[in-house]
């Protein structure tokens, strides 16, 4: 098994920070890799319950990942479990996902993405490459 931890601080307040992770409408806004669209999704991360979402990229290729939300905390944290679905949606391995959102003590917000429980390294890398490239769209939202 493999994990991964990624950490960015935004100049948003938590409150803020916190709704765009939990809350659909705005967590559509950076949820995907770049270049990606979101056709299909039920995204509400506020509350304990099923969530899932199918991932299009310019080729058209989907890609669907589902899970449970598991925690919730506001303002502080929510974690969900995380699995992708092959081409004839059979649902994969599961790993979870969980965000922190904090007071940076400077009246912006740290936020830690932790998703553990992974495949392998490989599945690590292609997750941090996809996280990463989402969380530049976060960045350009919430700073």
């Amino acid at each position: 098994m493999s994990d991964l931890t990624l950490e960015r601080t935004f100049s948003a307040d938590p409150e803020t920070v916190y709704a765009f992770v939990t809350e659909e409408a705005k967590l559509l806004q950076w949820w995907g890799p770049e270049g990606m669209t979101v056709p299909e999704y039920s995204l509400d991360l506020t509350r304990p319950g099923s969530w899932s979402s199918v991932m299009v990229n310019a080729e058209g290729e989907r890609y669907k990942v589902t899970g449970e939300v598991v925690a919730v905390d506001p303002p502080r944290s929510v974690e969900l479990t995380w699995a992708w679905h092959d081409e004839n949606d059979v649902r994969g391995h599961e790993s979870r996902v969980r965000f922190e959102v904090a007071p940076d003590g400077q009246g912006g917000t740290r936020f830690r993405l932790i998703h553990t429980g992974l495949s392998d390294d490989e599945a690590a890398a292609g997750h941090t490459e996809g996280w990463t490239s989402a969380l530049r769209k976060l960045e350009r939202i919430a700073n």
